[in-house]
Order: structure tokens, then C-alpha cells, then sequence
């Protein structure tokens, strides 16, 4: 299509998550476009995130520390590990501004087709932190589709014999929604999920 560099980099951002060949060549025509300067401080934000950015030691999550600012964090509740799939989902969790324990990050869900099992998530180090006995709730809130179930699933077994108290993010129809427009397993999850109301 182009030549040389021009057609490197549609390439390149063509191979970022979401971005498809038509908006990998509006990005990069953006770019040849845009001031040198915001495209030097691109690039210098690329360079630096790659440099000081790790996975937290303890729960898996970003940070630029040893440690995240969750897992550093005295006020959080030691007793309760909400589990999630990717660090994305402890920043949707904390704007909600409703959960005050700690996270562990697996890294992905059992996914049989794509070829991840439990031995490539972090299942290994969540064991490790319940072993001493501190934690009494699990939340596994990973996402609500099959991988997500079947990686749910997998933990509640696994961690059964330990006595912790496990529990699973309720889904069901979102706030605005029309029932019409909703799937069976979301409308039955509403079901199951139904609480009484007080009035």
C-alpha cells in the first residue's frame, strides 16, 4: 500500500488491540500530521510506561513500585480478595467506590480454545495468599461469559476445602435496559439474583 515507514506503522498500530487496518491509517496520518512535539511526547510516554511500569508483587495488578497503591494501602480490609481477570477490572471496581479489600489479578480466564489453562493464570500466587489462614471471602468477580464462568467455577472448586466464604458478582439486567432487548442468561441471572424489596 504505502511505502517504507508510513506503511511500518500502520502495521505496527494495526497489531494494537481494537484498531483495525482503516483506523491504524487515520492514527498514523494523524500522527504525520500532528506537531512534533505531541508526537515526541507520545513516544516518550510509550518509552517510560514500558521502563517504570511492572505487575505488583502481591496482587498482580499495575504498578510502578514493588507493590500497587491498593496492595500498599493500611485501610484495606486484609480478610476479603476480590479476583479479577486483568487490571482493567480493579480500576472498574474502584470507581465504583464500594469495595474496600484487596485484589489478585489472574491475568486472563481458563479459555480451553485459546489454549490458556489454570497453570498460565496466576492461580499459583492466589493460593499462596490464602494459605495462611487471614483471608475469609473470596469475590471472584471475573467476567460474565464462559471463560469467565469456567474460571469461576475452577476457583470456587479449588478453594472449597479451605472454608473461605466465596462469593460471585451478581449480573443481570443494566439500568436502563428493556427486558425485550435482553439474552436468557442475563434475564434468568436477574432471577436468581432478585432481592426483596423494602418499602
Amino acid at each position: 500500500m504505502y511505502e517504507g515507514v508510513v506503511q511500518n506503522l500502520i502495521d505496527e498500530l494495526g497489531r494494537l488491540p481494537g484498531i483495525g487496518p482503516k483506523s491504524a491509517q487515520r492514527i498514523a496520518f494523524h500522527l504525520l500530521a500532528a506537531d512534533p512535539a505531541d508526537v515526541k511526547r507520545l513516544s516518550s510516554a510509550l518509552t517510560e510506561v514500558k521502563e517504570r511500569v511492572r505487575f505488583c508483587s502481591v496482587c498482580g495488578n499495575v504498578a510502578e513500585d514493588e507493590e500497587c497503591r491498593v496492595c500498599r494501602d493500611p485501610r484495606r480490609d486484609l480478610a476479603i480478595i476480590c479476583v479479577v481477570e486483568e487490571p482493567k477490572d480493579v480500576v472498574a471496581i474502584e470507581k465504583t467506590r464500594e469495595f474496600r479489600g484487596r485484589y489478585h489479578v489472574l491475568g486472563g480466564a481458563i479459555s480451553p480454545i485459546e489454549g490458556i489453562g489454570p497453570d498460565d493464570l496466576r492461580v499459583r500466587e492466589l493460593m499462596t495468599r490464602l494459605a495462611d489462614g487471614q483471608v475469609t471471602e473470596l469475590i471472584l468477580a471475573t467476567d460474565p461469559n464462559l471463560e469467565g464462568e469456567a474460571t469461576a467455577t475452577y476457583l470456587a472448586r479449588l478453594v472449597k476445602p479451605l472454608g473461605l466464604r466465596v462469593t460471585r458478582l451478581a449480573s443481570g439486567l443494566p439500568v436502563g435496559g428493556d427486558l425485550e432487548y435482553a439474552d436468557e442468561v442475563t434475564l434468568g441471572r436477574a432471577f436468581e439474583g432478585r432481592r426483596l424489596l423494602d418499602v
